[in-house]
């Protein structure tokens, strides 16, 4: 049986490692925190990235940024590791994926550029979407692993780097909808109206986005601002869209100021959850 190693066992990694376990294969598990106390039931702790090569064909990697994923990779395409296949879950960025890429090639180990979306509840549940790159043939491989723990999967294209180039727009249009939401609302506060009514009458209307329809209702107006993602990783994703944008000479004006937002709210609010943005923002116009 094909042994799996999963790198970084925090919000999202330990439950894709679980879903795995409970889909037959052997897993093995490695976080820098403390893999036996990070470790889900099922999953085999291991002390170093060097004993989760020497036992995994395929990695899957779910780390906070770029610079981590490559210093993973560097450690994995080192002799004496069995690793064939690695898997990026993470969302790096373009640059990243491809430094990724590269350095696992000159080991003659292939890259899966292959971010997910849909939260904490996603990986738990088996309903994620991957947004994944590679050629054809190594997808047909590695479809019924990501298939554990992700219920839509796009295949959207060959190269490392589209992967994170489709869910770099994807967080971008989702953070542009939370923030607009969020002014607005404030907005219509000031004005006199009542929250739960203004979102009762966008989720009707044309103004409806995964904002009002979601996080508001759970998270917003319930008082605990705890949707599950937090401020600064959509801050780093928003930065890297932003650059990217730039980088491709694509049309960058509605990110820049969407990004310079989202900075200057991770600055002031550094462990908030992304729905506290309407907080933050609700208590930037009380103080003018």
């Amino acid at each position: 049986m094909m042994t799996l190693g999963v790198v970084g066992l925090g919000r999202m990694g330990a439950p894709m490692a679980s879903r795995l376990v409970t889909g037959g294969y052997r897993v093995a598990g490695f976080d820098v925190a403390g893999s036996a106390n990070l470790a889900p039931p099922g999953v085999t702790p291991v002390a170093s990235i060097a004993a989760l090569a020497a036992t995994s064909e395929v990695v899957l990697l779910s780390l906070p940024n770029g610079t981590i994923a490559h210093a993973v990779c560097n450690a994995l395409a080192t002799p004496g590791s069995r690793a064939r296949v690695v898997i990026e879950l993470s969302t790096i960025g373009i640059a990243a994926a491809s430094a990724c890429a590269a350095t696992l090639a000159a080991a003659d180990i292939a890259y899966v550029d292959a971010p997910v979306s849909g939260g904490v509840a996603g990986a738990a549940g088996g309903t994620l979407t991957l947004m994944v790159a590679c050629d054809p043939d190594r997808y047909r491989l590695v479809e019924p692993i990501l298939r554990r723990f992700g219920s839509n999967l796009f295949h959207v294209g060959q190269r490392a780097g589209q992967g994170q180039a489709m869910k770099l727009l994807n967080n971008f249009i989702s953070a542009t909808a939370l923030a607009a939401t969020s002014e607005a609302a404030v907005f219509g506060v000031q004005a006199g109206l009542d929250l739960a009514q203004i979102i009762e009458v966008l989720n009707v209307s044309s103004g409806r986005t995964t904002a009002s329809s979601d996080k508001f209702p759970r998270s917003v107006l319930t008082g605990r601002y705890d949707f599950g993602f937090a401020a600064a990783l959509m801050t780093k994703d928003v930065q890297l869209y932003f650059e990217s944008s730039r980088a491709a000479a694509a049309p960058d004006g509605l990110a820049e100021s969407v990004a310079a937002l989202w900075r200057r709210f991770n600055m002031a609010c550094p462990d908030a959850d992304i729905t506290a943005l309407y907080r933050f923002l609700a208590s930037e116009e009380r103080a003018q």
